[in-house]
């Protein structure tokens, strides 16, 4: 007899974890295994990739690795290399994403009015052509499973106003958009779509907030809770996403956020600094 902790476990689930390398995408495919899903493994490079594929692998399932740059919309038929070699796909978790950042790698912060239109271009060429890529590539796989689910892995900056980082806004929003959209189109086909809206988590990508005093207490001066989340507390919720227990759930944006985006953006009776990002 099946118990509800039963429907959380993805034993002999076909899965993609695209973004897998670190930080949330590693947490995801980390708590995938543990369900006992089979996983294809993607990022910009297979060298990176390792460390995760090695821990995936602790699991007990050695997992397929299919990397790709995805700043290279060509590059979305790592789907077909994951589905091939896995004999199918039930599971996609679309976690690539980028900020748009300077030749050093550094985030560029900076206002709509001030952002150069090749950092805008690039980050929507990623987070948002890239994902409706993704998507293509993996309908067949999904209309021919049994328990198909896709959560693209938005984030509360597309929930919510994010001044300095418009971009990544704008594309985090149109993935919450696409999955209403999706889970709209595909539902007859018994396709779930959901999106995951993170919101302040504590990864590399983030590290240049999480890492400066002053922002980092101006960005939980928002958050109820006060903290940052950690990326296994995402990856459970992408499991949620991700297994029967989300059965009947589709076509939603699931606010993972510490309460930021409550009514009047969390910010009501709790003190806050001044913001850094006053422009005169």
């Amino acid at each position: 007899m099946n118990t509800t902790l039963d429907t959380f476990r993805l034993d002999g689930a076909r899965a993609l974890v695209t973004g897998a390398s670190r930080g949330i995408g590693r947490a995801v495919a980390l708590a995938l295994a543990e369900a006992g899903a089979r996983l294809a493994l993607s990022a910009r490079s297979e060298q990176a990739l390792k460390e995760t594929a090695e821990q995936v692998a602790a699991h007990g399932t050695e997992p397929v690795l299919v990397p790709g740059d995805l700043a290279d919309l060509a590059q979305a038929a790592l789907v077909d290399r994951a589905a091939e070699a896995l004999g199918g796909l039930d599971v996609l978790v679309h976690n690539a994403g980028i900020l748009p950042t300077r030749p050093d790698g550094t985030p560029i912060l900076l206002p709509l009015q001030h952002l150069p239109q090749r950092a805008w271009d690039e980050v929507l060429a990623v987070n948002l052509n890239a994902t409706v890529a993704i998507c293509r590539h993996a309908y067949p796989y999904l209309a021919a499973a049994e328990r198909a689910s896709l959560v693209l892995m938005s984030s509360v900056a597309g929930w919510i106003g994010t001044p300095m980082m418009e971009a990544y806004a704008a594309s985090k929003a149109a993935q919450i958009s696409l999955a209403r959209s999706l889970a709209v189109g595909w539902g007859r086909q018994g396709i779930r779509v959901n999106a995951l809206c993170p919101g302040w988590t504590r990864t590399d990508m983030t590290a240049f907030a999480h890492t400066n005093g002053p922002l980092s207490d101006w960005l939980l001066a928002h958050v109820p809770l006060g903290r940052w989340a950690e990326p296994a507390e995402v990856a459970a919720a992408a499991l949620y996403l991700a297994s029967p227990a989300s059965g009947y759930l589709t076509g939603q944006a699931l606010l993972l956020d510490g309460g930021v985006s409550v009514p009047d953006g969390g910010l009501a009776g709790i003190p806050k600094p001044p913001s850094p990002f006053a422009v005169p």
